[in-house]
């Protein structure tokens, strides 16, 4: 190659910044099981962040008076409502209901970012220990079962304690973010950092799902013993 060859040559984009991630600001975000512990927690942490935010649950009723309770604007709805007035929808249902859920709610979600945050777990005399789902985990189900939505897996290890403590005015966490397209994972991390205190952190594509989603039995187990709330922080990003 001549030096006029390599002068007519574009230059290399700049490597993106990992960090720099969407505004998410005016997105619809749905909870799917908002009326749970889990699910009534993130509703009530990214509302007050200010994001528009539409519970659902099986019946419309107790939807609508869980988002009465929660305030900062947040509506209720059934969950077929939810899934088709929400941009992003979060889903935070038992793990026993998990696979029937979404199946009956796949034309809903159909187009619709997907954030999976179920851990299939067991208990016994012992304590919480992982299931193994047969698609490898709860993250994989759900892309089985949603063929024509965006399914990325996030907000496994938080606390619904804190989430729901109103004296609380940061989650001190990091969030272990999944998927299969980058720009779907960067708007789920920016959504977690909605919320004061907390990061969301690229962790792998859905395949690496079910070790972040077993790591909640291990949390259980900590939280035992230390009479504690933990989450989790990755050092050194």
């Amino acid at each position: 190659m001549t030096s006029s060859d390599s002068a007519q040559q574009p230059a290399k984009a700049p490597a993106k910044d990992p960090w720099d991630l969407p505004d998410v600001s005016g997105l619809v975000v749905g909870v799917l099981g908002g009326t749970g512990p889990q699910g009534k927690g993130l509703a009530y942490r990214l509302a007050k962040a200010g994001q528009k935010v539409i519970i659902g649950s099986r019946a419309a009723e107790r939807a609508r008076a869980a988002a009465e309770e929660l305030g900062h604007g947040v509506e209720g709805a059934d969950n077929a409502e939810t899934a088709r007035r929400s941009d992003i929808v979060i889903v935070a249902v038992p793990w026993d209901g998990h696979g029937d859920t979404l199946a009956s709610l796949r034309e809903e979600l159909a187009g619709k970012l997907v954030v999976d945050c179920v851990n299939p777990l067991g208990f016994d005399k012992q304590g919480a220990y992982a299931l193994k789902p047969e698609e490898g985990s709860a993250a994989q189900q759900a892309a089985a079962l949603l063929p024509e939505s965006r399914v990325t897996a996030a907000f496994h290890h938080l606390s619904a304690v804190l989430l729901q403590d109103p004296e609380i005015d940061e989650i001190d966490t990091d969030v272990m973010v999944l998927g299969e397209v980058r720009a779907d994972v960067e708007t789920v991390q920016a959504l977690a950092g909605r919320i004061p205190g907390m990061r969301g952190v690229f962790a792998g594509r859905l395949r690496n799902a079910h070790q972040v989603e077993s790591l909640v039995a291990n949390l259980i187990s900590v939280n035992r013993r230390y009479k504690a709330h933990a989450g989790l922080r990755v050092t050194d990003v």
